[in-house]
């Protein structure tokens, strides 16, 4: 494990790791317990899972106004005692259980969490979460508070895995933590605005967020349907559909953020195609061009080779023989 180090500093959005794989069996708990649970995130922690070697894992990542803790290790009890939360300051703690089941409980109330689920907790208050694998968003008070109606009732209330606006804000994460030039200032504080609104729409956003989320969730949306097309256009099953199911919106509505774009989904799909299959055919002389059509996704050769004249103004053979 790691040398244990504070929270990384605002600045720096880059994952910080912290496991137990290479300790001895012996000490992992023990060292988890002290130098992660109740040095760094200030947790009191017991392994639930007595019949098999402690282990466990974690990622922290920050952003000015946003920290993220996702965990994944053994069932244990993480037992946040009011010593250990009378320094944490005024922030609210989104715990979205990632794992088979979980529960919560703080303020005398408890909450059994299925895969997906989510509750809002109290960083400042006790509480004890058990768990095998999950996901802890912190956020200032101040900054949900603004966006919201009434930001304490949202404390220890379930929230679904079908909730729109979780999976909103988690896709948004899940997109964001794969993205490049995060280092950028006006960029990050742009993205923990999103993250904020998205945020506040889970608790129950007042009009003004409501409206900002709305474009900030449309321009999200596109990028990670850019990036699953980028990723899979050589996929002959590739469909309008498929990656509308997997932005959880209807075909529809991404027909129309992709055209507001510039492209409709098939001659953005045809364009990543044929510029792959140019490539092919003259890295590759003697491969057949049914073959490379078959590859980069096409499933009907002239249908392939029709669109190829007309991108390029020769076919495949014709851009071999200038090769």
């Amino acid at each position: 494990m790691e040398c244990i180090v504070p929270w990384p500093p605002a600045s720096d959005f880059s994952p910080r790791r912290f496991s137990t794989d290479e300790l001895p069996e012996g000490e992992r708990l023990a060292r988890w317990r002290e130098e992660f649970g109740r040095t760094l995130v200030r947790v009191d922690i017991e392994s639930l899972s007595n019949d098999v070697p402690f282990r466990a894992e974690a990622v922290l990542q920050n952003l000015p106004g946003v920290r993220l803790a996702s965990c994944d290790g053994s069932a244990a009890r993480l037992d946040r005692t009011r010593a250990l939360a009378a320094d944490h300051g005024d922030w609210i703690g989104l715990f979205v259980n990632m794992g088979d089941a979980a529960s919560v409980s703080q303020r005398g109330a408890g909450l059994e969490l299925g895969p997906g689920d989510a509750a809002f907790v109290r960083p400042g208050e006790a509480a004890v979460l058990c768990g095998t694998r999950h996901l802890h968003l912190l956020f200032p008070r101040a900054a949900l508070a603004l966006r919201t109606h009434d930001l304490d009732s949202a404390v220890m209330r379930p929230i679904s895995q079908n909730d729109p606006a979780l999976r909103l804000l988690l896709g948004y994460l899940g997109f964001i933590q794969g993205a490049s030039g995060l280092d950028e200032t006006a960029l990050r504080q742009t993205i923990v605005n999103h993250i904020h609104d998205f945020a506040a729409l889970v608790i129950g956003a007042n009009r003004d967020t409501r409206q900002r989320a709305k474009g900030a969730a449309a321009a999200a949306r596109l990028a990670a349907a850019i990036e699953f097309i980028g990723k899979s256009f050589t996929d002959p099953g590739l469909s309008l559909a498929s990656v509308a199911d997997r932005q959880h919106i209807s075909p529809r509505y991404l027909q129309e953020l992709l055209e507001k774009s510039g492209a409709s989904f098939t001659a953005r799909v045809n364009e990543l195609r044929l510029n792959r299959a140019f490539a092919l055919v003259i890295k590759f002389p003697d491969r057949p061009v049914s073959e490379i059509a078959a590859q980069v996704g096409f499933s009907n050769v002239s249908h392939f080779n029709r669109l190829f004249r007309n991108r390029f103004g020769d076919s495949p053979s014709g851009v071999r023989d200038r090769a």
